[in-house]
């Protein structure tokens, strides 16, 4: 059973609103120097998922990330979990991609990774909420997809996936190759033991750029990225009386075109 896992390195969810700043010229969010960058936490799940098929029918898992040098992390972090081994895409030609630039790298990176029986994706990255990368991915390999699941078990040759659905949950039996994208009803992932965290040292980190994957991907261009500024103004509405004072906040009212 041959499975690979996208996951992406985010600034941390966690971080307060008030440490949460964006780069207007840059057009992107800045860390919090007291909060390192860390795997989104969809994408730790998804670790999770591929390992616990692991556990169960044996297998290979592949990390795949699309990042910076520092998203090495988060490869690694993953391999301390259980995988593998992993792949990091990291090229200037890759960087502010959308989500279906991401997709179409993520998809190229597969496709010369070779066999697969299984990609697993997170639901949605933490930062931008998209959830379109997982769902691009799979009509660019022409495979079949199914999203959010919540468990996934392998019988007979084929997937059989619990997928998420507003008022409970639908049981799914697929073909495989397929991709799925894991949701957090999966449960708690599991932690790096020293033990995996030594042993994730000692294996295979590949990393290839836009000419190795033979891919340098269309983006659209973001024109603005900011914080929103939300203000708020109390007016009172005075009268010599309670029933001048209804009269005055109706007028006022009606100015404002709310009556």
């Amino acid at each position: 059973m041959n499975m690979i896992v996208c996951v992406k390195q985010v600034v941390d969810p966690e971080t307060p609103a008030a440490a949460f700043k964006i780069d207007p010229e840059a057009k992107r969010a800045v860390a919090s120097k007291d909060r390192p960058l860390v795997i989104s936490p969809f994408d730790e799940q998804a670790v999770e998922a591929a390992l616990r098929v692991k556990d169960a029918q044996g297998g290979k898992v592949t990390i795949l990330s699309l990042g910076g040098e520092s998203a090495k992390d988060v490869v690694k972090h993953s391999m301390a979990m259980g995988a593998d081994a992993g792949v990091l895409l990291t090229d200037p030609a890759f960087d502010d991609s959308d989500s279906f630039a991401t997709a179409a790298v993520l998809a190229e990176a597969i496709k010369k990774i070779g066999e697969y029986d299984i990609v697993f994706c997170g639901r949605q990255e933490a930062d931008w909420d998209a959830g379109q990368v997982g769902s691009g991915i799979a009509e660019l390999l022409g495979i079949p997809s199914v999203t959010p699941i919540k468990k996934i078990e392998i019988k007979d040759g084929k997937a059989v996936v619990e997928r998420v659905v507003e008022d409970g949950y639908e049981v799914i039996e697929v073909s495989l190759p397929v991709l799925v994208t894991v949701s957090n009803e999966l449960g708690e992932p599991r932690y790096a033991t020293l033990k995996g965290i030594m042993a994730a040292a000692k294996k295979q980190l590949t990393t290839w750029n836009s000419q190795d994957i033979g891919a340098v991907p269309a983006k659209s261009k973001m024109l603005k990225l900011f914080i929103p500024v939300h203000e708020a103004r109390c007016e009172f509405i005075e009268g010599e009386t309670p029933e001048e004072a209804g009269v005055n906040l109706a007028v006022r009212l009606r100015e404002a075109k709310l009556l």
